[in-house]
């Protein structure tokens, strides 16, 4: 079965939740909209305290290349303009809106119907998802649209879809590829003619069967787009990790997928282009995961963004007793959250409730040089050289040794007998090197 050569681990699957069927979250009271939920430069606020807004407005626009509109997620008025902590624990731009009956903008189309004829032209696409404000819903949150325009001198061969969901516990995609399969398919076709491409390939670990059978069976309906069932390893979804197993090709150092002619775009990112090409319905609402070990009822929600994440957990059966983290995303590449009451934003894909007695991180001690964490590296780096680099400032020896290059998978940490920080080492240097790198671009 087809999967990447390089590294990689296969943690417990502990997916509780993948028969769980999506459910609709209720609006909450109160909504909090960041104007940064997305890779790129925040949104410029066109908003101000007392505003009424009705659900799919244009309330932030996209303020650069890299940038995405934000659009609001309920109806209601606007009661602050404040900064608010986000899932990173950090105090970002926020627009605030109190809840009222949910009446959307005028235009968008609401109904479970599905549309299958696309009309738009290739450019009439990309704008769409422009101004629709769809981003990446694997997790990057890079704006779609930025995507779909190829640089000049390269040339799109495929377009990948990611249905691998690897990451532990989560199942977000897994249920959407079930319940929104053909809407996903037809979010497919809109993006390959957005590339100008003839193949499609949507790659599925094979621990999701039902999907692989659901989707392999509507795809005989639709020209190009073929379904490839991949061994169940992490970081499977990675980027250049799928196109090498699916393709065969491989992404050079510090390069983008397009140098081997792929574009790779989420499964939710596809049902999301869908809905914002043959619904006009911008991205304010995604499916979240709420699982782990602690939680009552692990479950799959279609949420509004700017909802508090204290409302999934109560809808998922409420704070349990042992509880002893929360954790934003998944168990390999989230993060611990500071508070429950931060916002779901376009790229939270689960909420793991973490047991008290799996929350604490093992006593550090010496490595012992196994070079477990080398051999589990999927893009062959040495986790536990750039660890010691970072950890006494070397940054020009962090950089030459590439630590960009690291995806963040975790695989390294997870291996670790030492249970050494490996990952939040290799974040650090990412960060300090990035600003580096950036500095010499700007002399």
């Amino acid at each position: 079965m087809k999967t990447f050569k390089l590294g990689g681990v296969h943690p417990p699957e502990n997916k509780f939740s993948s028969s769980e069927a999506i459910q609709t979250l209720p609006i909450p009271k109160k909504v909090f909209v960041s104007v940064s939920q997305h890779l790129g430069a925040p949104a410029t606020v066109l908003v101000k305290r007392g505003d009424e807004v009705k659900t799919g407005q244009l309330i932030a626009k996209s303020s650069g290349f890299i940038s995405a509109n934000i659009h609001s997620p309920v109806t209601g008025k606007v009661s602050k303009l404040d900064n608010v902590m986000d899932q990173s624990g950090y105090k970002r731009p926020a627009i605030i809106i109190d809840t009222t009956e949910d009446v959307w903008e005028d235009g968008i189309d609401t109904t479970p119907d599905i549309n299958r004829e696309i009309t738009l032209t290739k450019d009439e696409i990309i704008k769409r998802i422009n101004e629709m404000g769809v981003v990446g819903l694997g997790g990057a949150t890079f704006p779609t649209h930025v995507k779909m325009m190829v640089p000049d001198g390269k040339k799109a061969e495929y377009l990948i879809i990611n249905g691998v969901e690897c990451e532990p516990y989560l199942t977000s995609d897994h249920r959407l590829m079930l319940e929104k399969g053909e809407e996903m398919l037809i979010g497919t076709t809109i993006l390959m003619k957005a590339l100008g491409v003839a193949k499609a390939i949507v790659g599925i670990e094979s621990n999701k069967p039902d999907a692989i059978q659901h989707l392999t069976q509507l795809a005989t309906k639709f020209n190009g787009i073929t379904v490839q069932a991949l061994k169940v390893k992490y970081p499977q979804g990675g980027e250049k990790q799928l196109i090498k197993a699916l393709t065969g090709r491989e992404v050079p150092s510090a390069k983008l997928p397009i140098e081997t002619g792929c574009v790779v775009d989420n499964v939710g990112t596809a049902f999301a282009v869908y809905e914002a090409v043959q619904k006009n319905k911008p991205l304010i609402e995604r499916v979240v995961t709420v699982t782990g070990k602690a939680a009552k009822k692990p479950s799959n929600f279609r949420v509004r963004v700017g909802t508090p994440i204290s409302e999934l957990i109560e809808h998922a059966g409420g704070v349990p007793e042992n509880l002893g983290k929360i954790i934003g995303g998944g168990p390999m590449m989230g993060k611990a959250l500071m508070s429950a009451e931060a916002p779901i934003v376009k790229g939270s894909s689960g909420i793991l409730l973490m047991p008290l007695e799996e929350s604490d991180r093992a006593a550090m001690k010496s490595c012992i040089r196994c070079a477990r964490c080398v051999s589990a590296c999927p893009m062959g780096l040495e986790p536990y050289l750039i660890a010691q680099e970072v950890s006494h400032k070397m940054w020009d020896r962090t950089e030459a040794d590439k630590v960009m290059d690291c995806i963040e998978c975790g695989s390294c940490q997870y291996t670790c007998p030492s249970g050494r920080p490996l990952l939040d080492y290799i974040r650090l240097g990412k960060f300090k090197v990035g600003q580096i790198i950036r500095s010499r671009g700007k002399n």
